[in-house]
């Protein structure tokens, strides 16, 4: 199986993430250790499509490990929707914060760049089958743009969509069509000829994809309009902001990172905050000062104003004054001697 090239990158100011390339599974497979068969794109391993062929599908394949691995896939994030179906075995899953088995016969669905992993922290003996479609978003209140080969009707599709979009239930039973599908598109990867590919995926996927649909409607899917919304992208884009508070930010950067106008970034976050972006982002600075001046007492101040985002160590050290009451040497004094 030929090695992938480089993984899909989303850049944004506060850092790039970068699509998971499963190398642990494709170590895996090279040792014979698990059976891979996968249709892939940029760095996801198997064998290559052709780029004018069922755009935006990502990934389509399938594990087989016929014993426990000492591998797993740690917390990484995919540039597309991830459905993820377990044929037999268990295996432990996780999304964002919370934790769960997934069993035979349940599947999991991610949204795009949503962090998930498999394994804890190792797989055991397991069928897995997924499939990764991109729907050409970045952040919660993005439209998807499902790709121009996915042909349920347009009333169908929003239906869909917003069953995957605004529910926080991460693993669901599957059904006998849903299950039927998945191998069915597991045994299509396996054909031998690349020409017998292209539409027998494409009517698989449509297939799946109805019998999800199908499958939603009869579980009464409580769904959260709240998890769509410009206010879920803020927060997350806050969550972000706390590990890359050295970036040199601006309103203007801030509301690019989250896909938003300035006017339209500040209102939200100011809802979120209750404070305008610039004087959160300083009031986190000086946080984040704070806690390495006192645990840092030999490193220079001027290290770790740089390291926090300020400009220059007199900048630092008046915004520090005028928030804190007090110089950095002289907090550092305090915490050191309160230690």
């Amino acid at each position: 199986m030929a090695a992938p090239p480089s993984s899909v990158a989303y850049r944004t100011p506060e850092g790039t993430y970068f699509s998971d390339s499963c190398q642990p599974l494709m170590a895996a497979a090279e040792k014979g250790e698990v059976r891979l068969n996968a249709l892939a794109r940029a760095g996801y391993p198997g064998q290559r499509m052709p780029d004018a062929e069922l755009p935006g599908l990502c990934s389509l394949g399938s594990w087989d490990a016929a014993k426990p691995q000492t591998w797993g896939l740690p917390m990484h994030r995919n540039e597309g929707l991830e459905f993820t179906f377990l044929a037999s075995g268990e295996i432990a899953t996780g999304i964002e914060d919370r934790a769960e088995t997934l069993h035979p016969n349940e599947f999991f669905f991610t949204r795009p760049w949503q962090p998930h992993r498999l394994g804890a922290p190792q797989v055991g003996a397991s069928r897995l089958i997924w499939l990764i479609l991109d729907v050409g978003v970045r952040r919660p209140h993005q439209k998807w743009i499902w790709p121009a080969w996915i042909i349920l009707s347009p009333a169908d599709l929003t239906e869909l969509t917003g069953y995957l979009r605004q529910n926080e239930r991460f693993i669901w039973p599957g059904s006998q069509d849903i299950r039927r599908c998945f191998l069915e598109l597991a045994r299509v990867v396996e054909l031998p000829d690349p020409a017998l590919h292209t539409s027998r995926v494409a009517v698989g996927i449509n297939a799946l994809l109805l019998a999800a649909l199908e499958h939603f409607r009869t579980r009464q899917v409580p769904l959260n309009e709240s998890l769509t919304s410009v206010e879920r992208t803020v927060r997350q884009f806050i969550t972000e902001l706390e590990t890359s508070l050295e970036e040199p930010w601006t309103l203007e950067t801030m509301a690019a990172s989250c896909h938003l106008g300035v006017t339209r970034f500040i209102s939200a976050f100011r809802l979120v905050t209750n404070l305008p972006p610039i004087r959160y982002l300083s009031q986190a600075r000086v946080q984040k000062a704070c806690r390495l001046l006192v645990e840092n007492p030999e490193r220079a101040i001027t290290e770790i104003a740089f390291d926090c985002g300020f400009s220059s160590s007199q900048y630092f050290a008046n915004v520090f004054t005028g928030q804190v009451g007090c110089s950095p040497r002289d907090y550092r004094k305090r915490g050191v001697q309160g230690n």
